[in-house]
């Protein structure tokens, strides 16, 4: 991976690449990128952990509130989950949905990694799946669209404040070595992303600008004719960006659990992210046509669609029973400071007649 990103920068006219292509690659190449290799990245084998793979309970309880908005008739029982990994979300929705109707419901995956390609049909099977790996195949699409932290995963460029002036951070090498280098800002795209959305910069202060996003809302939109649009990510609003603690920026690698700072170590081997920006991401969305419905914390849309339920109907006094681990799996994801109140949900919608709830 090292020797194709260095090909990149040499060959490049100034000899050198923004983050947003080296993350690109780092992630997606398609023979080495991260996210295409054939190994574990979910779960404690892996380089870090998702609440979708906390039990089977995230894609039960969505299953269950899904199942409420089919019969309500928001949306017809259709659903694209765009980014699946494991499946496990989409094998615990689709057992769930079983013991909840009769009724079929058609489940396309959006998926262009091979090895995870592989795991869904070996885990779930192409008779209950229908792995695409561009969204242009469902045009026209009624339903529901489902991201689990897809857009933290999508490359962003970085930009830094200097001397009043707006620098981008670009990745260059030296001795076989990558290194950063500021060069003014000339990208077109990024800064009309700054203009629009991004308050005064302090100096110094570094940012990441995700032109990525962009374009991913905008083919989103482009494919649901109608529906419900449900993303569930780790972000920041506006306000807290402005923290000095937000200074720097957001982005970051995860390697078996541990936080990597130099992002320019080891291409191929980690995984990169940065924080979703909500303000930006919603009126992205109220530009193509995604009217907000809720925006909430993962635990409080969890307490909202009926997780106590869940509890109450199972409880078990044995400690090591299964429904016992089940119940500490609940609790682990309503608990206060725990994992999910790190976590956002958006849910949009797009030419929906009947009301929605949630």
């Amino acid at each position: 991976m090292k020797k194709k990103i260095v090909e990149m920068i040499t060959s490049s006219k100034h000899q050198q690449i923004s983050y947003a292509d080296y993350i690109s690659t780092a992630l997606y190449d398609t023979e080495c990128g991260y996210y295409m290799k054939a190994r574990e990245k979910v779960g404690r084998q892996g380089d870090f952990i998702t609440t979708s793979n906390i039990g089977n309970i995230y894609g039960q309880l969505v299953a269950r509130w899904y199942y409420n908005q089919v019969s309500n008739g928001v949306a017809p029982a259709n659903v694209c989950e765009m980014g699946a990994g494991t499946g496990r979300f989409a094998h615990a929705f689709l057992e769930e949905w079983k013991l909840l109707t009769n009724d079929p419901i058609t489940y396309y995956v959006l998926e262009t990694s091979p090895f995870h390609q592989e795991l869904l049909q070996k885990g779930i099977g192409d008779e209950e799946i229908k792995i695409i790996d561009s969204l242009n195949k469902l045009k026209g699409f009624r339903g529901m669209m489902f991201s689990n932290e897809l857009y933290d995963a999508l490359p962003v460029h970085v930009i830094e404040k200097k001397n009043s002036t707006l620098y981008e951070v670009m990745i260059t090498v030296e001795n076989d070595d990558f290194k950063e280098v500021l060069v003014p800002l000339t990208n077109n795209r990024v800064r009309s992303y700054v203009t629009e959305f991004m308050r005064d910069l302090g100096e110094h202060k570094r940012v990441e600008v995700p032109v990525a996003m962009v374009d991913f809302i905008r083919e989103v939109s482009s494919v649901i004719d109608s529906g419900i649009i449900l993303s569930v990510d780790y972000g920041y609003t506006d306000s807290e960006w402005e923290e000095p603690a937000r200074s720097q920026g957001s982005l970051r690698g995860y390697l078996r659990h541990q936080m990597i700072t130099n992002l320019l170590a080891n291409p191929g081997e980690m995984d990169i992210t940065s924080h979703v920006q909500w303000d930006p991401f919603i009126k992205i969305g109220e530009k193509y046509d995604l009217t907000l419905e809720q925006f909430m914390r993962q635990d409080e849309f969890f307490l909202e669609i009926g997780i106590l339920d869940l509890l109450k109907d199972h409880y078990d006094p044995n400690p090591f029973s299964e429904q016992s681990k089940r119940n500490r799996a609940i609790r682990s994801l309503i608990t206060p400071g725990g994992m999910s109140s790190h976590f956002q949900v958006v849910i949009q919608s797009k030419n929906v007649s009947n009301k929605f709830s949630i």
